[in-house]
């Protein structure tokens, strides 16, 4: 694994996906990996999906194969809402190296690690409507502007018929308040001074907690 250093994400879509690529990233660098922009040269290319509209499912796409155009030995992996609809679409892009959804996202490196051994198209999507619970990414600081953004939700359940978010996240999760405040409090002792909370559904935070809050 030491040779694969560098790794360049892509971030399509809403703040939710923004806060969990910016979690990603940390976890990369952490193990010592060096975080590039996506037009940089990289050993992996990571594209974190959106699929609101048939807009956002054509971008999807076409960042995906722009990737393989900078460094065609590259891993390139699939992630987030329109990897978790639409694995079978995404299947037929010959470019793509890893499917992973929403919910093996704190995973991401082992996926990778294993699929260096493995080789192959691989896919890692589990079903998020049977997810009951908030999936924590660790304490996120990496960012690349002077404001935080941070997840304290996730998940939707009012099905509105012409949206697909309910079935890419699965039902309401609220994240645990004392997690959300010591995340803060770790941003703001790093020098970051403006937070933005985020979620898929956040009038919806605390109706799955049973402690009242």
């Amino acid at each position: 694994m030491n040779e694969v250093k560098k790794v360049a994400f892509c971030s399509l879509g809403c703040k939710v996906n923004q806060y969990e690529t910016n979690a990603m990233a940390q976890k990369f660098i952490e193990q010592g990996y060096e975080v590039v922009e996506f037009s940089e040269y990289a050993d992996i290319y990571i594209v974190n999906t959106c699929t609101v509209t048939n807009v956002a499912d054509r971008k999807s796409r076409q960042m995906l194969r722009r990737a393989k155009e900078i460094n065609f030995n590259s891993i390139l992996v699939a992630c987030g809402c329109y990897a978790q609809v639409a694995k079978d679409e995404l299947r037929k892009i010959e470019e793509i190296d890893l499917i992973i959804g929403n919910n093996e996202k704190n995973d991401i490196i082992q996926i990778i690690e294993n699929h260096i051994k493995e080789k192959g198209i691989q896919e890692y999507v589990s079903d998020v409507m049977y997810k009951t619970d908030y999936v924590e990414l660790g304490t996120t600081t990496y960012t690349e502007k002077t404001r935080a953004v941070i997840k304290v939700q996730d998940g939707c359940d009012r099905f509105c018929s012409y949206c697909l978010i309910p079935f890419a996240r699965g039902h309401i999760r609220s994240r645990k308040i004392e997690n959300v405040i010591e995340e803060v409090k770790k941003i703001v002792s790093d020098g970051i001074n403006e937070v933005v909370i985020t979620g898929i559904h956040i009038a919806s935070y605390g109706r799955d907690l049973k402690n009242g809050k």
